[in-house]
């Protein structure tokens, strides 16, 4: 019952369960991969060069040389050559390795390198003297009836991707896949690339001996499950009897290794396993190049991927188990009910038991005193009921041969146990453990299963980002038949989300032979996002089948509603502004937004964002911190609104967040509440490569904050060269930018506005250790604070020379000097972005006049004891004005969005028509001359 998550790959990783941590990472590793070219691959590495200079970047390693090349007939598949590893400076942002990486245009992606742990909660080592325990998965999965119709075969492999193994235990000496093509001389006999992998391989210390070591033996413990000796006479017996497996050593057990279960499972798809287990994962981090191998292995190869589904008791998504061509398997107690420590969730496809397994032991234990190597204890864990699933993929395999990956899948899922939903415990689980509990012997007896998959869900229009309230969807769904033929099959689509109505959702597929597909392309799916959805809703689609012989099957999907952000993209700027006040993207890995363009650029600031302090300590962001996370201290009050068009401008952003107060937990917080306004606008010309961002500061806290300092981070990476790049200051119109000073494209900065105070901090981002702010450790308060204090004076102003320039950074920064306790301030910035630096200057100077002409806008009062009208509004093209009769007769000018006169009419006393048919539509302001009479109208 695994999710489909086709074309929204990005909403994975923001539907993570709440409260989770992100996965850790390997500090300084990244991995990206080269775009599909026709180039040789040495000219795509010559024209990435400058930008792995720049960034430090050592070690550049192709991750898989001998990984085989897609084919044509196995669509789908993956070109794992363009992969490659890279070494970065530690304190380098993923966002900006992005950022400059993909503004190359040959990158297709750029992720860290997680690390997964062994998902497994075991009992006491002493439990193994516990007589009372026995192999009941056996029977309970009825593995003993399975081995009446097939005892597997020897020549089907199962790659065990895990801890070291103890190989010389009774229940695996045997067992293992041994390479007699390369025997242990110091050779590579066989050609492969790896020196005497006569057992399998240790990736994780780039050696020839997964041995189990101090890491204990979960290896050994998974190993014995799905393959341990049968029928010997001794110990446990594996689910896979004569089938082999190869040991394949992930987790280092040292501090000199790394985690390495990817490049695993790559090598044992290249090495002939026809099933991988993969006992181990984590919550969240989604990686489009862990898919890729996944792909890699289950497409270009045809192997089946098994993988635990996690041990923390909550619906979401875990990895590698939540991938697409993966099946996860949940773990079930004695009595078939879910195991209090499993992960339950609609992604799941079977389960499997989990509870108090017998297992081999996976290290000789000094308690232990019998014979050696015939050891054994008991354990718990989604990693003992996956390898039970991967030890029946085997069989399936060497009972029906002729089946593809996919449909040994299939005939799992569908022979398994649905009785589990009856029983009390697992009521509220229904459709939460996949489509039930493993039985093995139905899996292998015959060939007599139904199923049919979505195999794509296209939506349109594709947002990745996620849907806005009020939209409208189509959604085309490719079905495939992947046992026996079926006929009168239906596809019923309902939602399973109060935000998220299917309007047309029924797929009368008719009959499909065995591997045949359809689609409803020319007819699809429709549905439409309420108006009221939450921020950041993760809804859940059900694919309901039904056919003839009684066949029914469920498969969801996913999408993201209301994503929290905004783009502001009415001129040549495109740019996210986030509920936290972020601008490009709300989060370090670049994955929450759509960044910052200038007329379809690449990507050119890898982060941006308010910035606000009073003291080192008081300090207050949702920017980059010491550690490399994200300084969590604005929390959304209002999620931020768009509306096209606004009263001012032709888009318009609004939203409320805030930090919370000072207090001995929290002692870097301001204490203020943020009302934040940004302004697009599509013409006249003057206003398109500036948006204005303003935001009302109101001081909640019992204190007078004296200084409070504020401003905007911005770290450019400009068309080009990202890290040629010169940060300047331009006094006469408070204005810090950037350019690249050989080969400039794009200028791009931000201004202060209105009458406060203007600084500006340049930063190098690449300045050694010592430098007052020192990016390679990261951005801490104290130094958030020293570029926010320290740019009014002459010192800060520009880092980089016109001849060579670097990776830079600038805080334009203002200050309120006094705000007292329920005071509101408000401080106003531009980000401006044109071709030269004397556009970007005009740019500037209309900028000011925009904001000027707006503050006027704001303040004019009426006149005491006056009131007057003005009506329709908006107008077609005649309003009627009422004036008092005290004001007699009277005239009333017209002026345009930039405050230009464009138009004065006399009125008699009392008012009468105004004429605006001959003007563009737009806003115009009406003023009545002589007074202090000011109204906005818009001309449609």
């Amino acid at each position: 019952m695994k999710i489909v998550r086709t074309l929204v790959w990005v909403s994975c990783l923001l539907l993570a369960l709440p409260g989770l941590a992100a996965p850790p990472t390997r500090p300084g590793k990244l991995v990206l991969k080269l775009r599909a070219s026709t180039n040789p691959l040495a000219a795509d590495l010559s024209a990435l060069l400058p930008a792995l200079v720049a960034l430090q970047a050592t070690d550049l390693a192709q991750k898989f040389p001998h990984s085989a090349l897609p084919s044509p007939e196995r669509p789908g598949s993956v070109d794992l050559r363009r992969v490659y590893e890279l070494t970065v400076p530690t304190g380098l942002t993923l966002t900006k390795a992005r950022t400059m990486l993909l503004a190359t245009g040959i990158v297709e992606y750029v992720e860290p390198l997680y690390l997964r742990m062994p998902q497994y909660q075991p009992n006491d080592p002493r439990a193994d003297s516990l007589a009372g325990y026995n192999e009941y998965h056996l029977r309970l999965t009825q593995a003993y009836r399975a081995w009446d119709f097939t005892k597997g075969d020897t020549s089907v492999v199962i790659g065990v991707t895990d801890t070291g193994i103890r190989y010389t235990h009774e229940d695996l000496v045997g067992q293992v896949k041994y390479n007699y093509a390369d025997p242990v001389n110091g050779l590579d006999d066989d050609g492969d690339g790896y020196i005497d992998n006569f057992r399998g391989w240790d990736f994780s210390n780039n050696n020839n001996d997964p041995f189990y070591n101090a890491f204990v033996g979960h290896g050994s413990q998974v190993s014995g499950i799905v393959a341990g000796a049968t029928d010997n006479g001794k110990g446990i017996a594996g689910v896979g009897f004569k089938c082999k497996f190869l040991p394949l050593q992930i987790f280092p057990g040292t501090t000199t290794g790394s985690f390495a279960g990817y490049e695993a499972v790559v090598y044992a798809a290249d090495h002939n396993c026809r099933v991988i287990n993969m006992s181990w994962g984590g919550a969240g981090g989604y990686s489009r190049f862990e898919q890729d191998v996944c792909t890699y292995a289950a497409v270009n190869h045809d192997v089946v991927l098994v993988a635990a589904a996690g041990n923390t008791p909550g619906d979401l998504l875990f990895y590698p188990a939540s991938y697409d061509h993966v099946l996860s398997v949940a773990a079930t107690d004695e009595a078939d009910a879910k195991a209090d420590f499993s992960a339950y969730s609609r992604r799941i496809d079977l389960s499997a038991p989990g509870t108090n397994i017998i297992i081999v032991n996976g290290r000789l234990s000094s308690s232990y005193a019998g014979p050696p190597d015939a050891d054994y204890w008991v354990g718990s864990g989604t990693s003992f009921a996956s390898p039970q699933v991967a030890g029946a993929a085997a069989l399936v395999r060497s009972r029906f041969p002729q089946l593809t990956a996919e449909q040994v899948v299939a005939q799992l899922r569908q022979a398994a146990d649905t009785s589990i939903y009856t029983l009390p415990a697992n009521q509220g689980y229904r459709g939460y453990l996949g489509t039930g509990r493993l039985n093995i012997a139905r899996a292998v007896a015959a060939l007599n299963q139904r199923e049919a998959r979505v195999v794509t869900s296209a939506f349109a229009p594709a947002k990745p980002f996620g849907y806005a309230p009020g939209d409208t969807v189509r959604l085309a769904a490719t079905v495939r038949n992947l046992l026996l033929p079926v006929a009168g099959l239906t596809v019923t689509l309902t939602s399973l989300s109060p935000y998220l109505t299917v309007r047309q959702g029924g797929f009368a597929v008719g009959s499909l032979a065995t591997l045949a597909e359809a689609s409803n392309g020319a007819a699809p799916f429709r549905l439409a996002v309420a108006s009221n959805v939450p921020p950041s809703t993760k809804a859940t689609l059900r694919y309901h089948f039904s056919g003839a012989n009684n066949y029914q099957s469920d498969q969801y999907v996913e999408l993201l509603l209301n994503p929290d952000f905004v783009q502001l993209d009415a001129g040549n700027i495109s740019v996210s502004v986030s509920s936290r006040g972020n601008l490009a993207y709300d989060d370090v890995t670049g994955a929450v937004g759509r960044g910052f363009s200038y007329r379809g650029s690449t990507p050119m600031l890898s982060e941006g964002g308010l910035l606000l302090a009073t003291t080192p300590t008081r300090v207050a962001t949702h920017l980059r911190s010491s550690s490399g996370a994200v300084q969590q201290s604005f929390f959304a009050l209002a999620q931020i609104q768009k509306l096209t068009p606004g009263p001012r401008a032709d888009q318009e952003a609004r939203g409320t967040f805030r930090d919370s107060l000072p207090d001995p937990q929290k002692p870097r917080s301001v204490g203020v509440r943020v009302r934040q306004h940004g302004q697009s606008w599509a013409a006249p010309a003057a206003r398109r490569n500036f948006i204005l961002l303003d935001y009302s500061l109101r001081n909640l806290t019992a204190d007078t904050l004296k200084p409070l300092y504020a401003g905007l981070f911005a770290d450019w990476d400009l068309p080009g060269d990202a890290a040629r790049n010169v940060a300047r200051w331009d006094s006469v119109n408070r204005m810090g930018y950037c350019y690249d000073p050989l080969t400039p494209q794009v200028y791009a900065g931000v201004q202060v506005l209105g009458p406060r105070p203007a600084g500006v901090y340049s930063i190098d981002n690449s300045a050694p250790a010592g430098t007052p702010i020192y990016f390679a450790d990261g951005f801490s308060p104290a130094e958030k604070y020293l570029a926010l204090s320290g740019g009014f004076g002459r010192a800060h102003r520009s880092v980089g020379t016109d001849t060579q320039g670097t990776d830079a950074s600038q805080v334009v920064s203002t200050l309120v000097p006094c705000l007292a306790p329920g005071d509101s301030a408000t401080v106003a910035f531009a980000v401006l972005a044109a071709p030269t630096l004397a556009e970007l200057q005009a740019t500037a100077q209309a900028a000011t006049a925009a904001y000027q002409q707006q503050q006027v806008l704001a303040a004019a009062p009426v006149a005491a004891g006056t009131t007057w009208q003005l009506f329709p509004n908006p107008t077609t093209g005649l309003v009627n004005i009422v004036l008092p009769t005290k004001l007699g007769a009277a005239a009333a000018q017209v002026l345009d969005a930039l405050g230009r006169p464009v138009a004065t009419v006399a009125l008699p006393s009392g008012g009468g028509l105004l004429s605006l048919q001959a003007l563009a539509p737009g806003l115009y302001v009406v003023r009545i001359l002589g007074t202090s009479l000011l109204q906005r109208v818009v001309r449609e």
